[in-house]
């Protein structure tokens, strides 16, 4: 009878101990915001030979780990033809389940980004994540059961970029951004049984890769959505859009931050303003260089599109044809760098009443690397390891141009825990900041690997992952 009573207290005391841990459960954390708000003493140098946790090697990706309950789950690609989702303990690395699902006919993908790229999500119960050819995922997060999986249809990129596209988890639903080139959608399952609560199409958008957050204004939680041209809010129980800022770029790949009720977002689009698709497309797709574009320099899939826009049917798109195929007349909107704060909620076009601010023509935006909202300041990091922060209030330029010491594009997002920032840059190097009136260097940390996945911070550890291996970092506290 002893045994009998231990055995479930000690099964409670580990759920109890699971459910206080720190959970960095999506993309950038809660809401995507990149802040670890519960640890106290994380990491501030390591290496590759110096405080290393633990390290695995989960096949080859770019998908950002997250973390519930005391466990991580990644994701991975091997040999081309398996992807893996994986499930370890946190604090030691011990391999707790993986699954494998055999993948074919892959889609064409661009440098840095690579297959296994979507960021999973999880309550802790579920754990959802996208692949190409496979769709949406719902496995348990107790012993990666596949719970359901829903077939969706395979993203296409007009210039080859791949799919990147990361789902978040609201209430009881899990919510997946879909902006390709072909149909675009924002949809909607019930987290339980996979069944579609709504999906509503976003037709004048381009490929882009910004991840759902949430804000609430007025009294009113909105999905918010960054995409071509507009900041859309969407009603998370209908998929009704009810608002729209008309006020971004042409490609957006970076994802906007929430503090309070307000949206920030920063954005780098190749070009000016007068540098709609056509333009871009005729760099990427114009193979010989003729200025104009036949069927055999884009995939089957755009064939439909490309027969909407020869317009004089000579087989060719020119000029404005191209843009009658592929961009929407209604947001042929072009490149440039903008910072802005857009205000929640609202009705209708409120791109006169809530754009709170707008700094146009500045070069500080990355076009990949999303903001920092931290100690009331905006803080960007872009390639050359430039970095700018500006007021969250009203935009003032608290600095534009310093340095923080590392050279090499930035494709990772900045992250915050205990006053410091955790800046990756794609050379495997992790500069470490400490949050203030400048950008104070701490610490140069060399992973000796490329680095294009956000890393996360949970319970005082630092979870990277680069293209072959994901490291915890641990430091013991002082």
């Amino acid at each position: 009878m002893r045994h009998v009573i231990i055995i479930p207290a000690i099964v409670v005391l580990l759920n109890c101990c699971a459910t206080v841990a720190e959970d960095w459960p999506q993309f950038r954390g809660v809401n995507a915001s990149g802040i670890s708000h519960e640890s106290t003493h994380p990491p501030l140098t390591f290496s590759a030979e110096k405080n290393i946790a633990w390290s695995v090697e989960p096949g080859r990706g770019v998908a950002c780990p997250v973390i519930s309950r005391g466990r991580v789950f990644t994701t991975g690609l091997i040999e081309d033809s398996r992807f893996v989702v994986i499930s370890l303990d946190a604090a030691t690395g011990r391999e707790l389940w993986r699954k494998e699902f055999a993948v074919e006919k892959l889609p064409e993908i661009t440098p840095p980004n690579e297959h296994a790229s979507s960021t999973p999500a999880t309550d802790g119960q579920t754990v959802f994540v996208h692949f190409s050819t496979l769709g949406l995922l719902a496995l348990d997060a107790a012993d990666g059961t596949l719970k359901w999986k829903y077939s969706l249809p395979m993203p296409f990129y007009l210039m080859g970029w791949g799919p990147a596209n990361s789902p978040i988890i609201y209430n009881d639903m899990v919510i997946f951004n879909l902006d390709d080139d072909l149909d675009p959608y924002l949809i909607a399952f019930d987290k339980e049984s996979g069944s579609i609560r709504w999906k509503t199409s976003r037709p004048d958008m381009l490929g882009g890769y910004a991840v759902p957050v949430v804000c609430t204004a007025d009294g009113r939680t909105d999905i918010v959505v960054a995409g071509t041209g507009k900041m859309k809010g969407y009603d998370p129980e209908s998929g009704k859009e009810l608002w729209t800022c008309n006020s971004l770029l042409r490609t957006v790949m970076t994802t906007p931050v929430v503090v309070g009720d307000r949206i920030y977002f920063s954005c780098q689009s190749v070009g000016d303003t007068e540098r709609v698709l056509k333009f871009a497309l005729l760099d990427w797709r114009d193979t010989n260089q003729d200025k104009k574009l036949d069927k055999s320099e884009l995939e089957p899939a755009f064939h439909e599109k490309f027969d909407k826009g020869d317009v004089n049917k000579d087989g060719f798109l020119e000029d404005a044809e191209i843009d009658v195929a592929f961009q929407a007349p209604t947001n042929m909107v072009g490149g440039g760098n903008i910072i802005q704060s857009i205000r929640g909620g609202g009705n209708g076009d409120v791109t006169a009443t809530h754009l709170m601010w707008n700094l146009d023509n500045t070069s500080a935006p990355s076009n990949i690397a999303s903001p920092l909202a931290v100690d009331d300041r905006l803080f960007m990091v872009k390639a050359g390891g430039i970095s700018a922060a500006f007021s969250l209030t009203d935009g003032t330029a608290i600095w534009t141009k310093k340095r923080i010491r590392n050279f090499g594009n930035h494709y990772a997002s900045p992250i915050t825990a205990a006053g410091y920032i955790y800046v990756p840059g794609e050379n495997g190097i992790i500069v470490v900041l400490k949050a203030g009136e400048v950008p104070e260097v701490i610490a140069k940390n060399d992973i000796g690997e490329s680095l294009i996945a956000t890393p996360a911070i949970a319970d005082n550890r630092l979870y990277v992952r680069t293209q072959y291996k994901l490291y915890c970092f641990a430091e013991e506290t002082k």
